[in-house]
């Protein structure tokens, strides 16, 4: 038995929801530094409360990734788990640039320090099944197609996200200005759309996909599954949360190669996170430090939005000529060539003379993108268990939280004692960490490359 071919639009539909997920981190991830700044967050502990977004990661993905391996109703195996995420995310995205009308319980900076945490919560929620759905639906021939069209969404998602508040403020007239300590109105908007199109687009991925029920994963003849099948079912019998820790110490070599390449792309991915919009207000507006209630740092922020978007819509594009570019020089060399390209834009950005051409460094910055989201997990899918999809797409993603957590420990240290409050200096550091992944990539065992050679 084999699995099923699936269409383009088949494999567009099972991957829609991811387009509402990333609006909503791209709203979070162009906007939750500004937002903590005029909540009353110092430059310099930034990334302390930005840790939050790779703690929940950490704890949450691979406990829903077990959970979902070993969870199958009325309503399937993957699917209660995105529509839980999306409600949960829907809720924090509305509150947290909304924090300060609790600021009779709590200081206003808090409270969106808190619901940043729902929201990264709930967004793990909702993402690992997502990404376990493609390595369960999709053929070995069909995932760098399944990956690259889940990134294309990602992308236009993230195109939405960051483009929004600039969108509203130059395009609708909605006021980008507030009083000193408050959110300005249509960043509020921002967020409410991304909680209404979060949960609208989850649901077209519910009502347009069928999974596979554990007996016809257990019956497909993949070569991997042959060899396990009879020991898989033991331990979904004997199924417990402690078994994560023997999946962790068992993880497929491809994996522990990758962790090396994400560790470095990720660490680069979160300090350009953090500190793009305290770095542009900086660098290229010219303001202080510690300026984060003038009208010209509204602006910065509004024009971080843009290249954000900029970067994810090249990665929405890029993404359909992964499969086609990987097929000729292989995923490894794809790979490699795409974070080169990603460390030289973030570099580039501190010899750029004004704010326009910060898009070229942002078109960079969309290949690595591109490929960091498609890349990695469809060479990792060709190693896997197909019934430990889920729980080893949770382990993997280990690799991508911890260095996260080392960057928000360090990241404000460094701006400060190292760089001497010069904010660029931490995006030229994730340039160079983009360009040690490139070249630890060349580590890494495809499976799928052996068995197709």
């Amino acid at each position: 038995m084999e699995k099923r071919k699936l269409s383009f639009w088949e494999i567009w539909n099972m991957s829609f929801g991811f387009l509402g997920i990333q609006m909503g981190f791209a709203l979070q991830n162009a906007n939750a530094s500004r937002i903590l700044q005029i909540f009353g967050a110092d430059v310099h502990h930034l990334s302390w409360f930005w840790i939050i977004a790779p703690l929940m990661g950490l704890i949450v993905q691979p406990i829903i990734g077990h959970y979902s391996d070993n969870t199958w109703g009325r309503f399937g195996r993957r699917k209660p788990f995105f529509l839980v995420g999306a409600i949960l995310a829907s809720v924090g995205l509305i509150l947290m640039p909304q924090a300060d009308i609790f600021i009779a319980i709590l200081p206003a900076l808090w409270v969106g320090a808190g619901m940043l945490m729902i929201m990264d919560a709930s967004f793990n929620i909702a993402m690992e099944p997502f990404r376990a759905l493609v390595g369960d639906n999709l053929r070995t021939d069909q995932r760098t197609l399944g990956f690259s069209v889940q990134t294309a969404l990602i992308g236009f998602g993230a195109v939405l996200g960051s483009w929004l508040p600039y969108v509203l403020a130059n395009w609708f007239g909605i006021s980008n200005q507030a009083e000193a300590g408050s959110i300005p109105l249509n960043l509020i908007l921002s967020f409410i759309i991304g909680a209404v199109i979060l949960v609208a687009s989850i649901l077209v991925t519910l009502f347009t996909t069928k999974e596979y029920s554990p007996d016809e994963l257990a019956n497909f003849e993949d070569e991997i599954a042959h060899q396990n099948v009879v020991l898989e079912e033991a331990e979904v019998k004997e199924s417990r949360l402690i078994d994560i820790l023997e999946d962790f110490k068992k993880m497929p070599d491809t994996m522990r190669q990758l962790s090396w390449v994400q560790f470095f792309s990720w660490f680069g991915l979160f300090g350009m996170w953090v500190f793009t919009t305290p770095a542009i207000a900086q660098h290229t507006y010219g303001l202080a430090i510690n300026d984060h209630s003038s009208a010209e740092f509204q602006s910065a922020g509004d024009w971080v939005g843009v290249i954000f978007g900029v970067y994810n819509l090249v990665s929405a594009l890029f993404a359909f000529t992964l499969p086609y570019i990987a097929k000729q020089i292989g995923r490894k060399k794809t790979h490699s060539i795409s974070l080169v390209i990603g460390g030289i834009g973030l570099i580039s950005m501190y010899f750029m003379p004004n704010k326009e051409s910060l898009i070229f460094s942002m078109i960079c910055v969309g290949i690595a993108w591109a490929s960091i989201l498609a890349m990695p997990y469809a060479i990792l899918a060709g190693s896997i268990q197909p019934k430990k999809m889920g729980v080893y797409m949770g382990i993997f993603n280990f690799f991508i939280v911890i260095p996260q957590i080392i960057n928000a420990l360090i990241g404000g240290l460094l701006v400060k004692y190292l760089y001497n409050d010069h904010a660029i200096f931490a995006l030229v550091t994730s340039g160079v960490s983009f360009l040690i992944a490139a070249a630890l990539v060349y580590k890494v065992k495809d499976v799928d490359d052996v068995v197709q050679k």
